[in-house]
């Protein structure tokens, strides 16, 4: 192939539209679990997490509910990922193996926030959220009915391979996918880059910009205990009974139970089978919705 602007144009454009088709074939699963908030600046801060807004009898003047007073934000980061393509293949037109990478480039940006949502849950036990607490843990600060702090527990302890419950239903999920610059592809694709001058190289690429951090740790509950009937009951009472501030019940009703792939029959045990200790009948079946993903394993 000759190397000219018209023959570059076409090379791009048949590279982007590679990888425009591997972003539709990507089987992400964060969605699920995470609220996907645009960003407008390096840092957004969730101040507002430390109170779940209340409605309250009208009684005097409006008694205006403070949410600023977590010092909790999320910093972006930068991501990239670029391919190089040699000149001598442009040159002998031997393409044909750079179209499936710009598929899998397109492919990996679209499962991209699964890399950042899962981990930060499967770290949960030892990572801190906006109350300075481990996200799953046993003594998150909460007042009770007489405005004196206790301790309440979203976590199950164990040491064996985590499970996650969760409430997905409210306005903001367990956690938060920050997107502050959408992937976009580039390139340095003309004759006159240095790449090509020094390297002999094309090179095309994707650049965004996002992060990942926790929302209400109310709404999840995880464990390390066995995945059994017992534990799982136990983890549907931590939520349902969910108390705000001042005794205020959250009325959160969990509904979807993740697990990684060594927990997926022990799960279907659970929530989708229908009779159980040889021949009751499963009270849990159909409780909450079996999500397994492979990002936990």
């Amino acid at each position: 192939m000759k190397i000219t602007s018209g023959s570059l144009n076409a090379l791009r454009v048949g590279f982007k539209t590679n990888f425009q088709g591997g972003l539709s074939q990507a089987a992400s699963q964060y969605a699920r679990v995470a609220t996907v908030v645009p960003s407008s600046t390096r840092e957004e801060r969730y101040g507002w997490l430390s109170k779940l807004p209340n409605i309250r009898e009208w009684i005097g003047d409006r008694v205006i509910q403070n949410v600023s007073e977590a010092d909790y934000s999320i910093r972006n980061k930068s991501f990239e990922m670029t391919i190089a393509v040699e000149r001598d293949d442009i040159r002998d037109d031997t393409l044909g193996t750079y179209a499936p990478l710009f598929t899998e480039m397109g492919m990996s940006v679209a499962a991209f926030p699964d890399q950042l949502v899962w981990p930060l849950l499967k770290n949960g036990f030892t990572t801190k959220c906006y109350d300075g607490q481990f996200f799953f843990d046993t003594d998150h600060p909460v007042l009770d009915e007489n405005g004196n702090e206790i301790s309440v527990s979203n976590s199950g302890g164990g040491s064996g391979e985590g499970w996650y419950l969760l409430c997905t239903k409210r306005a903001i999920k367990p956690i938060i996918y920050q997107e502050r610059e959408k992937f976009d592809f580039v390139a340095l694709d003309s004759p006159d880059d240095p790449n090509v001058f020094n390297k002999k190289q094309f090179v095309y690429g994707v650049e965004g910009r996002a992060n990942a951090g926790f929302g209400f740790w109310q709404f999840a509950y995880g464990s390390k205990q066995t995945l059994n009937e017992a534990n799982y009951a136990a983890a549907r009472a931590a939520i349902t009974g969910m108390k705000g501030d001042y005794g205020r019940p959250l009325g959160l009703v969990p509904d979807l139970l993740v697990v990684p792939p060594s927990l997926e029959g022990a799960g279907k045990a659970i929530l989708q089978s229908q009779l159980v200790n040889g021949g009751e009948s499963n009270k849990w079946a159909g409780s909450a919705e079996l999500l397994m993903t492979p990002w936990l394993a």
